[in-house]
């Protein structure tokens, strides 16, 4: 199965016509924090279960929509789903990113900085300590760089990228319980 896809402009049209939309942002709940269209639901895509959302979902065979940041994560979300089971599942195109360049609304909550930021910052600093390390320590630390150089390759090759689920998970990346059901 293939999950299809739809432009934000397309998303919000059927926002406008349809009260029960069911769109999942598969970002991180810091992201989701940091803003998120109204009528979505955070499940984190290291956390997404199939058969909970068929079972949040009743069996309703209406579109389950997915989101993430740039569209990345919604498609492998998608995948995942459609892998499962679930029919009828579309990817919004360039994600929350898009949705609020259009203009369209969102809620907005406090200010985070990215995963794929953190993951650049993290991956270049490495990459960094390597080469430095490499030159003034030993010449074996050049090794760190090209083990940082091949998981980036992998990520790209892959679209999944294991620095980033790291990075997901630590302390600065999580929400705390009250931020959850709290107004934003």
């Amino acid at each position: 199965m293939t999950s299809n896809t739809i432009t934000p402009a397309q998303l919000r049209e059927v926002s406008l016509k349809d009260e029960k939309i069911d769109l999942i942002d598969v970002r991180t709940p810091v992201e989701f924090q940091e803003f998120h269209i109204p009528f979505a639901r955070n499940i984190p895509l290291d956390q997404l279960d199939p058969s909970q959302v068929s079972a949040e979902r009743n069996g309703a065979q209406r579109t389950l929509y997915v989101i993430c940041r740039s569209g990345s994560r919604g498609k492998q979300a998608c995948q995942k789903l459609t892998s499962a089971g679930h029919s009828n599942v579309v990817n919004v195109e360039g994600g929350t990113m898009a949705w609020d360049q259009a203009g369209f609304p969102v809620t907005r909550g406090k200010k985070v900085m990215s995963l794929e930021r953190q993951v650049r910052i993290a991956a270049g600093s490495l990459v960094f300590v390597g080469a430095a390390l490499g030159f003034f320590v030993h010449p074996y630390w050049i090794g760190l760089s090209a083990f940082i150089g091949a998981g980036l390759v992998f990520a790209g090759v892959t679209d999944t990228c294991g620095m980033g689920m790291v990075i997901a998970r630590m302390p600065w990346n999580q929400v705390k319980p009250c931020d959850k059901t709290c107004s934003t």
